[in-house]
């Protein structure tokens, strides 16, 4: 059996070993760990590779609290210590703004971390029918595998959700279409939880008694969502509060429906909020751009500092969420929201937002490069904060900001957003340089 030292853990929470010249990505290995492994995968310039035996085990090794980790798919460092986790995260962001960008933060932020446990407040779980397995399976997918894991429990998502998954197998085994039912959408808000069921065949009468039987036992909503995340509505009760979140530090509360998107982490989501408007100083008066602003997260907490708000996102029905909780929370004169795919923005289409003071960037995993390119000398705000929940496609983006457009990477920093994932969320503040033409 061959042996390997582990030097790092890559973006994929894998020990990184180097053998014979060859990149030996080893699941189950940590950093400053000797293991044996085994060969799972090999190409010439790397191999993949699960650890059998953990020779000299890292002083950071701990027992993962559930039982079914390494089997499913939802958490890769439960066998990390919490504390070092985030510590791995800041270091695999500085390696791809080094290695991608080859840019280093003229700070590291200190990492905004939280909750290690009963964090996830939205999560997609799946739902199959496997008679060999014992019938209905709820939970994540199985590790490299499109299976369904056989969770009994889940440390990450809430405890009154967790408790409530042997319940939901039998629930759903007792309906007419357990085969048709490929999904539950969790969504929970500040007042109450939703359980939106993905059915791809009408329910029976009796089907729907008994999800309303289990919402009175639960006390949690269910939605039902026969098509796209449009066609989601409640089931019962009819009469029940919004789902809404808070942001107390900013005075603003949103509200949202069980499809949209949110962040998954309401601590983080508050911590990170609090570094953002740090770095990006919104002042009374300032025109500022929230780019894929969502449902207004980062557009109101800058709104309530005074400065106006230019919102921009791809979705028609988070712009008119955006619209709709600004009007809500009376800061709908210091906002606008246009739709708009900013995939393909043009410099032309950022000139026509008009002079910013400055812009806060929060894409997908895709990035931002249409955007970051588009950047002329009509539109070059003295201040981007960025926040990316990528590594890879936020150090190709920056190296287009500092390289060509004439920023410098004044700081940097992870917001620990999924515990025992290996998940980094981060944060970049970019600073045009006084004097500095663009593109020099």
């Amino acid at each position: 059996m061959p042996v390997a030292r582990i030097d790092s853990l890559d973006h994929e929470g894998r020990g990184v070993a180097r053998v014979d010249g060859k990149a030996v990505f080893i699941d189950g290995a940590l950093p400053g760990e000797r293991v044996d492994y085994e060969v799972l995968r090999s190409k010439p310039n790397y191999a993949i590779a699960q650890a059998t035996t953990v020779i000299d085990p890292s002083a950071q090794r701990v027992v993962p609290r559930c039982g079914h980790f390494g089997v499913c798919g939802g958490c890769s460092l439960q066998h990390l210590d919490a504390g070092a986790q985030a510590a791995v995260k800041q270091r695999i962001l500085e390696d791809a703004l080094w290695h991608i960008g080859r840019i280093r933060p003229g700070i590291l932020y200190p990492a905004l971390d939280g909750p290690a446990w009963g964090y996830r407040y939205r999560a997609r779980i799946g739902v199959r029918l496997v008679p060999k397995k014992g019938g209905v399976l709820v939970g994540f997918h199985e590790r490299r595998s499109s299976y369904i894991a056989d969770l009994r429990s889940c440390a990450i998502l809430p405890p009154h959700v967790s408790a409530r998954i042997p319940e939901l197998r039998e629930l759903i085994a007792g309906l007419s279409i357990p085969d048709r039912l490929p999904q539950i959408e969790l969504a929970v808000g500040d007042e109450g939880t939703v359980l939106v069921f993905r059915i791809l065949q009408p329910l029976t009468a009796a089907d729907e008694a008994r999800l309303r039987a289990f919402s009175e036992r639960s006390a949690m909503q269910v939605w039902l969502q026969p098509g796209g995340p449009a066609t989601a509505y409640r089931l019962h009760p009819l009469e029940a509060p919004a789902l809404a979140y808070s942001l107390p530090e900013f005075g603003v509360r949103l509200q949202f429906r069980p499809t949209d998107f949110t962040q998954v982490n309401f601590a983080i989501n508050r911590a990170l909020m609090r570094r953002a408007m740090q770095v990006l100083q919104p002042r009374a008066g300032e025109r500022i751009a929230d780019l894929f602003c969502g449902l207004g997260n980062f557009s109101l907490p800058i709104a309530r500092a005074g400065a106006h708000v230019i919102g921009i996102e791809g979705s028609d029905v988070l712009v008119q969420r955006a619209s709709d909780n600004a009007r809500a929370n009376g800061l709908d004169r210091n906002c606008e929201f246009h739709a708009a795919n900013l995939f393909e923005a043009t410099e032309d289409s950022l000139a026509a937002l008009g002079s910013l003071s400055a812009m806060l960037i929060d894409p997908p995993r895709e990035g931002a490069i249409a955007v970051v390119k588009a950047l002329g000398p009509a539109q070059s705000p003295a201040r981007i904060v960025y926040v990316s929940c990528n590594p890879a496609t936020l150090a190709r983006d920056a190296a287009v900001l500092v390289h060509e457009k004439g920023y410098v990477l004044s700081g940097a920093g992870i917001a620990n957003m999924f515990p025992q994932t290996s998940h980094v969320e981060s944060i970049a503040l970019f600073e045009r340089c006084a004097g500095r033409p663009e593109g020099g």
